[in-house]
């Protein structure tokens, strides 16, 4: 039986049904079916649309239906096109006449527009949690990096020494981001169209603002053309989801990076890394690649999603069932991907020496010699010059960088402690910088953000 066959004089086909039918992935939204179908009741029998007795046995047979599909014994029949069906099917079943009545002034429009908006309101906050457990753990290995520095890079050159901390504090902001913009699409989100019917709303006196009041929204729809047709939640959520995956690949490139016998920075827990079958002494970190690669993956769904859109007139149409698939597996993408990661970073090994060892090349402060000639009154612009002069000297001499300083007017032996390892860092002296003041205060502030994120996020 469908929901439609009275316009019908014959059964659908075969084809038609195996082409169509979405039970094989909205079933996920089953609970929150049944969540708006129990506020629908409730503000049918408010409305005088259900008798009180009535409701009762609605709801009875739903919280039966919510037993069964908790202990997995509920049964799906051939004719089930979609969880909307079956579980309309089942309660009909359970209760008669009164489970018939269970639809009256809903479409499955508002019915599927209603069930993703309470999934993603849910699910966004778990990955949401996720990005800021993430978060937590970059934080703890900031504050216990203490004056551990690296050489931080531009065009994948030692560009500049950085404090260990100060790295990865760099990656928590961007998550950050991604958690604030969580909470920004979850509040658009927070929009409740049931009650727009298929498209134009209903002659019954239904009570939209009852049911988005029941189910916790913030708002009720304003236009049900728009309520129906809208899937910018789901787009806004897929962009959320790429970009936070773009800045976890971003975190798997530089472990790649690191990991290599050719940096040596980090070191991963044996847990958390994989081996070869044909090489006995490696040590792959395939989370990290993993997370590389599923960044493209995300991106995927984003623009599969956007390309289905872009073409559709007002109001409902079937391609909008192509929402739900990439919505699901980004989500579920994105928030094993930050548990991994998570994992890789509680228990990684960072090797101070090689780091140290990488940046204590005295062309890396070539930069503090410059300051410290405008200090003295020369432009930067000649400033750089003069230094990168002697660094070019330097290296085609053969000699220590430190030996030209030494001769120079304006900078001289006074000036060979910058020269000196880490000197450089403790120069690092403004505000949101890579010096040892500086990363107290950003600790400060990390920790701060962190607290009023994971509030958010968990609440």
């Amino acid at each position: 039986m469908t929901l439609w066959q009275g316009r019908f004089g014959e059964d659908p086909a075969d084809e038609l049904l195996a082409f169509t039918a979405s039970l094989p992935f909205d079933r996920r939204l089953a609970f929150d079916d049944l969540d708006g179908s129990r506020a629908h009741v409730r503000m049918l029998a408010g409305a005088g649309l259900l008798t009180a007795e009535e409701a009762e046995s609605v709801l009875g047979a739903l919280d039966q239906v919510h037993g069964e599909l908790t202990d997995d014994s509920f049964e799906f029949a051939a004719s089930d096109e979609d969880i909307h069906t079956a579980l309309e099917r089942r309660v009909t079943e359970l209760v008669g006449a009164a489970g018939a009545k269970l639809h009256t002034g809903r479409s499955r429009n508002d019915q599927v527009a209603l069930d993703l908006r309470l999934f993603l309101r849910r699910e966004g906050r778990v990955v949401a949690t996720a990005i800021v457990e993430l978060m937590a753990t970059l934080l703890r290995r900031a504050e216990s990096a203490g004056s551990t520095y690296l050489p931080g890079y531009t065009h994948l050159q030692r560009a500049q020494p950085v404090l260990l901390a100060h790295h990865l504090l760099a990656h928590f902001w961007a998550l950050g981001r991604d958690v604030g913009r969580w909470r920004d699409a979850l509040q658009r989100a927070d929009v409740s169209p049931l009650g727009a019917g298929a498209l134009a709303g209903s002659s019954l006196p239904l009570e939209p603002d009852v049911v988005a009041d029941d189910l916790g929204f913030s708002q009720r729809f304003e236009n049900s053309l728009d309520a129906v047709s809208d899937r910018d939640f789901v787009a806004e959520a897929l962009f959320v989801l790429a970009l936070c995956q773009v800045h976890l690949s971003r975190i798997g490139e530089e472990v790649v990076l690191w990991t290599s016998d050719e940096f040596g920075f980090l070191h991963i827990a044996d847990a958390f890394a994989t081996g070869s079958s044909m090489l006995p002494q490696k040590k792959n970190p395939d989370i990290a690649e993993l997370a590389r690669a599923k960044s493209g993956r995300l991106i995927g769904h984003l623009t599969g999603l956007l390309a289905t859109l872009k073409g559709l007139p007002l109001a409902y149409n079937r391609d909008l069932q192509e929402d739900k698939e990439p919505l699901f597996d980004a989500l579920d993408t994105s928030r094993l991907t930050l548990v991994a990661l998570r994992g890789l970073f509680e228990t990684a090994t960072f090797d101070e020496g090689r780091m140290q060892a990488a940046v204590d090349d005295s062309t890396a402060v070539a930069t503090d010699l410059a300051e410290q000639l405008v200090s003295e009154g020369v432009p930067f612009r000649e400033a750089h010059e003069r230094v990168g002069m002697m660094v070019r000297q330097a290296d085609e001499r053969g000699v220590p960088l430190a030996e030209l300083v030494m001769t120079d007017p304006d900078l001289g032996p006074d000036v060979l402690a910058v020269l000196e390892p880490g000197a450089s860092i403790v120069r690092r002296a403004t505000p949101g910088g890579a010096g040892p003041a500086a990363i107290d205060s950003q600790i400060a502030a990390a920790q701060r953000r962190l607290s009023e994120l994971r509030t958010w996020a968990t609440g």
